[in-house]
């Protein structure tokens, strides 16, 4: 497996996780559809530089995650607008194996011995330490998320529909 100095989530982007090295430094293992590799940077450094090559910060995508779905903990994150790539983490960001998810690459869920068993669209399975409940609600929150981001009519400084649209 391969280092890499830098990384920016894109379309291939599947999931990550902190993973320390031999020296105690947090780097992060990253697998994208087709490649597994080894980042120097930590999770949310990535998300930070991957959110700032559009112009924006990981605490202001963090802000307005928290303004679109309410004060929710563990908020979906808008890492790219252009592309509509959003990413989700299993825990609180806070935590050094804390996973990130690509809500586009996650085929199928179910559970297997009370964790969530995931199936991504490459055909990897993977299980991961939460109930199959807590992740599927995560999951669907960060497709809500993306939907909202994405246009669909949605106005976050409008409490009304506009009746002219049907809503």
């Amino acid at each position: 497996m391969f280092i890499k100095n830098n990384y920016f989530i894109n379309r291939d982007f599947m999931f990550m996780v902190g993973q320390y090295d031999r020296n105690a430094k947090l780097c992060t293992l990253v697998k994208e559809q087709n490649r597994t590799f080894i980042v120097d940077r930590s999770p949310l450094e990535i998300l930070n530089e991957s959110i700032r090559c559009i112009g924006f910060n990981l605490k202001g995508a963090m802000e307005t995650s928290k303004l679109l779905l309410g004060d929710k903990h563990m908020c979906p994150i808008m890492v790219n607008p252009i592309h509509n790539i959003c990413v989700f983490p299993n825990k609180s960001s806070k935590h050094a194996d804390t996973m990130w998810f690509n809500p586009d690459h996650i085929y199928r869920t179910n559970t297997l011995n009370g964790k969530a068993r995931l199936e991504f669209t490459n055909g990897l399975i993977m299980t991961v330490p939460s109930k199959l409940y807590t992740f599927n609600h995560k999951l669907q929150t960060a497709e809500q998320f993306k939907k909202m981001v994405d246009g669909n009519g949605y106005d976050p400084l409008s409490s009304k529909k506009d009746p002219r649209k049907g809503a």
